[in-house]
Parts: C-alpha cells; sequence; structure tokens
C-alpha cells in the first residue's frame, strides 16, 4: 500500500497567514482607490471642470449663432451634466425660423447644436424692403436688409390669406423649378382674381392661376424644352397649355405707328 505524504499543520499556517494578509491589503487597496475616485468625482462635478468648453452652432443659415446661443441659455458657465435638452430646444424652436433642433453633447465638454431652420419659400417687396415668407406661411416683418436668394419675389400681394394659398403652392413646387422663378405678381382679371403674371429667370412669362399653379408650373421645363430658345414669350398655364411669343420689334413698330396716324 502506498504511503501519503502527511502535512504538519504548523507548516501550513505561514502559508494561511500570508494569503489572508495579501487578500486583506487588495480589499484595503480597493477601498482606497475607490474613496480617491468619488473625491475626485466631486471635485470634478462641483469645480468649472464640469462646464461646457465647446459650444458651436451647425446647419444655420439665415439666423446669427449669436442669437441662437442667447435662445438656448447655455454659456461656458453651464454644467454638461445639467442640460435639459427638451428646455433648450423649446427655447430655441421659440424662433419663428427654426424648425427644430439637435443637441449632440460630447464628453467631456463640448455641445454642439444643430439646427434646421424653416425654408424661405419667397419674399414679398413691401415698401421697398424684401419680407421674407416661410414654408409654414409666416411672413417675417422684423428682418432687416433681408436679400431675396433661391426664392422668388411675390409683387402686390396684399391679403394675408391670399399669400398662405400662394405659399401652399409654392411648397409643392420641385425646387429647380422653384428656383427658376423670379418673380410672381398678382394680376387679378374680371374672370379670374387668382390670375398671376409670372417672371421666369430664362426670360419667359407664365400667365397661370393660383389654384392649380404647383400642378401646371411642374410641366414648365418640359414646355420650355419644346421650345424655340431664341424666341421669347409667354406660356400660358390657366387652362390649356400654350405658346405666345412676343410681337417681333418690326411688327411691334408698325403697329405703333398705324395707331399714331389712326390719331
Amino acid at each position: 500500500m502506498e504511503k501519503k505524504k502527511v502535512v504538519v499543520l504548523e507548516e501550513r499556517v505561514p502559508q494561511l497567514k500570508q494569503r489572508r494578509r495579501q487578500k486583506t491589503n487588495r480589499r484595503l487597496i480597493g477601498y482606497i482607490v475607490l474613496f480617491f475616485i468619488l473625491i475626485l468625482c466631486i471635485i470634478y462635478f462641483q469645480s468649472p471642470l464640469s462646464n461646457i468648453k465647446y459650444l458651436e452652432v451647425e446647419g444655420n443659415k439665415y439666423v446669427s449663432d449669436k442669437e441662437i446661443l442667447e435662445l438656448s441659455g447655455l454659456t461656458t458657465r453651464t454644467s454638461f451634466w445639467k442640460i435639459k435638452d427638451e428646455v433648450v430646444k423649446k427655447q430655441i424652436s421659440s424662433h419663428p425660423e427654426i424648425a427644430s433642433v439637435q443637441l449632440q453633447k460630447h464628453f467631456p465638454n463640448k455641445v454642439i447644436l444643430v439646427i434646421k431652420e424653416r425654408k424661405r419659400v419667397a419674399y414679398i417687396l413691401d415698401k421697398q424692403k424684401f419680407l421674407p415668407v416661410l414654408e409654414n406661411g409666416v411672413v417675417l416683418t422684423d428682418v432687416q436688409g433681408a436679400v431675396p436668394n433661391g426664392a422668388p419675389i411675390l409683387v402686390k400681394w396684399k391679403k394675408g390669406e391670399d399669400i398662405q394659398e400662394m405659399v401652399a403652392q409654392l411648397i409643392e413646387l420641385p425646387s429647380h423649378v422653384l428656383n427658376a422663378i423670379s418673380e410672381i405678381h398678382h394680376t387679378p382679371t374680371e374672370h379670374d382674381y387668382y390670375h398671376l403674371t409670372v417672371f421666369m429667370n430664362d426670360g419667359y412669362e407664365v400667365s397661370a392661376t393660383v389654384r392649380n399653379f404647383a400642378k401646371k408650373m411642374s410641366l414648365y421645363p418640359s414646355i420650355v424644352s419644346q421650345l424655340d430658345g431664341n424666341v421669347r414669350g409667354v406660356i400660358h398655364l390657366e387652362v390649356s397649355n400654350y405658346f405666345k411669343a412676343y410681337p417681333a420689334e418690326n411688327e411691334k413698330k408698325e403697329g405703333d405707328d398705324n395707331e399714331e396716324n389712326t390719331r
């Protein structure tokens, strides 16, 4: 029968004590590290170290960074961890030109405000000033020095409901057609209060009506592609679609002479 090695208890006692001491030391070191982490967290949250250091605005074109930051209420003295997202969004969205806001927070202290502005679909000419008309039909009356950019100018429009209806049609237009329009004049006739005279950037004139404007004007590129590029005139889109060229210069001159002789 094989003999088993007998370990005397006195020989194992030092090893057990050493293991117990190492375990206690490791636990003590863990407590100390945790204590210092808690102290550092308290110092961080109570000091300017937790404040916003980088505050940026993106996506805005018409509303200035300064105005957006003032509306947000955020400054470099605001704690990164105390930002109330919904409150900030609500405050910035109170501006009539701002449709939505997104907050992007990057640890440890950077905040980016991503702005989506409402589209300016037209400008109203009012007493030598251009007033922007937003996609929701709101006319900005307190804008100083607005310059028409990529949107048509509305001329001789007075009633708010008329403008609203016109804006609703402009919103439905493809962007390339909208950008091709220079001016839209409200020119009511005896038979059509909603009649329009539209001047295009390419030199053509369009006779149309508000009620089916978007549907009819969507055909504009196709109609123009079939015309002689050297001849300008009026494209009629009221009921049926047809083109009528401007009178030639010699015809116009003869007509003026005949009128003068008649007098």
